[in-house]
């Protein structure tokens, strides 16, 4: 019996979890995940799963083009994985790249470029064009298909008694994230509050889901607010993560308090039904008739499905951004990168933002959410506080480089933050006066402008 699969004997196991994570620098890498939502480009309806044209469909194509391994539920393909990295399928039919952990930013930049030119090229032949935005700009949510996986059906019918946009959050939006080792647990830590704390800011120059519902939504950023009405049990700022006792085992007693979505036996999803983790531990699960005892396979899917700003797993995922242009998304992990894998850049993180309080952070997303760029966050402006950080984040990637860290210069893969900064607004707020003033409303204009 594999190791992950045999029952876990307490929590004592559950906390060597995150230990077992620790990785020295010289192993450190990142990676990428990125979502983006498909649309026919000659209507903008979504893509459905099913028909000739539909995302089975594609993703037969994708499989047979790249000879990537298949994961099929029910018969039907849901993913492909290949050497560390796959390509998922999301609740609406977004489709997400996971790369695979990559010690650069040219690495990652070239996996990415080579995912979406490889999509593209298919996907021209079914007529679908796949949007650089954070959220479907035409459709409501009961207008979007449902893909069939067993634990989107567990989460439609559970995520909505939690919170009133927790269908638009699966349905609807994109999103662009990293993920970062860590070496000690105080490791750890420095970057879990460091992020925290600066997660408002890089949302801000990623902010990118203006146009929803076919019409300007008052937001820079609807993708935040709808993360903020998801399920307060499992997402957004989770502040005790700045409490002098934080630690692997903190992290561990939340996530074992937040309810399960659901039991994996013999490849079908069962509804966890509100049994958190610990009662899982404390009693098992019962499924026909079979009480089913914890293992860490189980914890390693249960942690997948905790969404605050900042995830802790066997790595560090930063979560803030929309789904973005091209040269955005390669700036995404190397402006992190930056801050969280040189000491004195991540240093420089907390004591920049050192009196910006849980409140301010939270108030201040949410202003990121309406404003962007030129947001306020605990008595500073944002677009001040981007500026300083994509200095910090400069100044870490040079460090990297010259300590032999990196095989060549990453800071590159910022000129699209300095342009944003620049210009003084994030991209979703030029997506709507676009929208308004050059497009004039017009959804194809729309497409072929943010098409990848």
């Amino acid at each position: 019996m594999n190791s992950q699969d045999r029952p876990v004997e307490g929590v004592g196991e559950l906390l060597a979890y995150f230990g077992a994570a620790e990785t020295t620098r010289e192993d450190w890498a990142v990676g990428t995940e990125h979502e983006k939502v498909g649309v026919y480009a000659d209507t903008g309806d979504r893509v459905p799963y099913e028909g000739p044209y539909g995302i089975g469909a594609l993703l037969d194509k994708v499989y047979a083009a790249v000879g990537w391994e298949r994961v099929e539920e029910r018969g039907r393909v849901v993913a492909l994985q290949k050497d560390g990295a796959s390509i998922t399928l999301e609740p609406g039919g977004q489709i997400e790249l996971s790369g695979a952990p990559l010690k650069t930013s040219g690495e990652t930049c070239a996996e990415f470029n080579t995912h979406v030119d490889l999509v593209k090229e298919l996907s021209d032949d079914f007529g679908i064009a796949w949007l650089g935005l954070g959220i479907d700009p035409f459709h409501e949510v009961d207008d979007i298909p449902h893909m069939p996986k067993g634990r989107y059906d567990i989460m439609r019918n559970y995520l909505p008694t939690r919170g009133g946009m927790a269908l638009d959050m699966m349905h609807a939006t994109a999103t662009v994230q990293a993920n970062f080792d860590y070496a000690s647990e105080g490791d750890m830590i420095a970057k879990m509050r460091a992020a925290l704390l600066a997660t408002p800011v890089v949302s801000a120059l990623f902010a990118n889901s203006s146009i929803s519902g076919g019409r300007e939504n008052g937001y820079v950023s609807k993708r935040l607010i709808i993360w903020r009405d998801t399920d307060p049990d499992r997402c957004g700022l989770i502040p005790w993560v700045f409490d002098p006792e934080f630690g692997y085992e903190r992290y561990m007693e939340w996530a074992l308090d937040v309810p399960m979505f659901f039991l994996i036996r013999d490849h079908a999803y069962h509804a966890a039904n509100g049994l958190t983790f610990r009662q899982f531990m404390d009693r098992g699960f019962e499924v026909d008739g079979v009480i089913h005892r914890p293992t860490l396979r189980d914890w390693d899917m249960h942690l997948t499905t905790l969404f605050p700003d900042v995830r802790l797993k066997r790595i560090i995922e930063v979560r803030g951004a929309d789904t973005v242009p091209r040269a955005h998304i390669c700036a995404l992990p190397t402006v992190w990168k930056g801050l969280l894998y040189d000491a004195d850049a991540l240093d420089g993180t907390l004591s920049l933002l050192s009196g910006v309080t849980t409140e301010a952070l939270d108030v201040g997303q949410r202003d990121v959410a309406r404003r962007g760029l030129r947001a306020d966050m605990g008595g500073h402006k944002v677009l001040d506080l981007a500026r300083e950080l994509v200095k910090l984040a400069d100044g870490g990637l040079a460090r990297i480089h010259e300590e032999g860290f990196s095989d060549g210069d990453e800071r590159g893969f910022l000129d699209p933050l300095h342009e944003q900064i620049e210009k003084g607004k994030s991209p979703g707020e030029e997506v709507a006066e676009r929208w308004k003033d050059e497009w004039n409303g017009d959804r194809q204009k729309l497409i072929e402008a943010t098409r990848y």
